[in-house]
This record gives structure tokens, C-alpha cells and sequence, in this order.
């Protein structure tokens, strides 16, 4: 399978446009590691595999641990994660994987654990991952 086309090259403003998202989450109040977590599941759910290797390599580069890397796409079976994590992952699965709508529970439970602003910002890194993810896929982009 071969690389298509460089979106950076072919059309820089929507490459600049997906980056200004970027530029925004990097000064969200957004902790490194939930939105590694979050980067991570939603690229694993998306069969990303140039995601998935970008974002476990920064997720280690910041500190996050083998073990929990190892047990993201299985979050639900492990005492790994705190109920905030748990509430991001379910969240980025669900947004990830929506056929309809966000579950109240899921939304309400994210809320009350997260707070507005904190969900505002989780919810804009899942939809820029999941963005991201579609354009990986679709341009066949491999890991290095």
C-alpha cells in the first residue's frame, strides 16, 4: 500500500486549518495524557495505524506507561484508569463510533466528573483526532 497524495502540499490551507485545531488543544487547559488516551483509542477504533504510532510513542515520550498503553483498547476490563480517564475513553468511543448520539449517561457522567470546560475541550480533541484519523486512513498514511 502506498502513500496517495500530501495534503500538506496539495492543499496547505486545509492542512493550516486542521493544525489552527491543533494550535488550539496544545493551550487548552487539556491534560498531555487524557488526550494521548483519547488520541490513542479513537486512532485504534479508526484502524489509524499512523495515529496509533504517533500518538503511543508521544504518550510514552510524556510519561504515560507501557501497562496503560497496552490495556487502552481494553480500558473497560482494567482497574487502570480513573473515573475521569474512564469518562474521556468511554466518551472518545462513543463519539468515535456515533450512530445517533452520545448516550445521557455517557455525556451527563463526563460532565459532572470533567466539568464544562474541561468536556468542551476533551470533546473538541476527539473530533480533531477523529479528523485526523479520516485523513490518514484515507491517504494511506504508514508509520515511519
Amino acid at each position: 500500500m502506498e502513500t496517495r497524495i500530501d495534503l500538506s502540499k496539495v492543499n496547505p490551507e486545509a492542512y493550516k486549518a486542521m493544525l489552527g485545531l491543533e494550535g488550539f488543544l496544545a493551550k487548552s487547559g487539556l491534560n498531555k495524557l487524557h488526550k494521548h488516551l483519547l488520541k490513542i483509542r479513537a486512532s485504534q477504533i479508526n484502524g489509524c495505524a499512523y495515529c496509533v504510532d504517533m500518538h503511543t510513542q508521544e504518550a510514552r515520550h510524556d510519561g504515560e506507561t507501557e501497562r496503560r498503553i497496552y490495556n487502552i483498547s481494553a480500558w473497560h476490563e482494567t482497574p487502570f484508569f480513573s473515573p475521569e480517564e474512564r469518562a474521556i475513553l468511554k466518551l472518545a468511543e462513543e463519539v468515535t463510533l456515533i450512530t445517533g448520539r452520545v448516550s445521557d449517561e455517557t455525556y451527563n457522567n463526563a460532565l459532572n466528573l470533567l466539568g464544562e470546560k474541561y468536556l468542551s475541550e476533551v470533546l473538541m480533541a476527539i473530533v480533531t483526532i477523529n479528523a485526523w484519523n479520516r485523513i490518514g486512513v484515507s491517504l494511506n498514511l504508514m508509520p515511519a
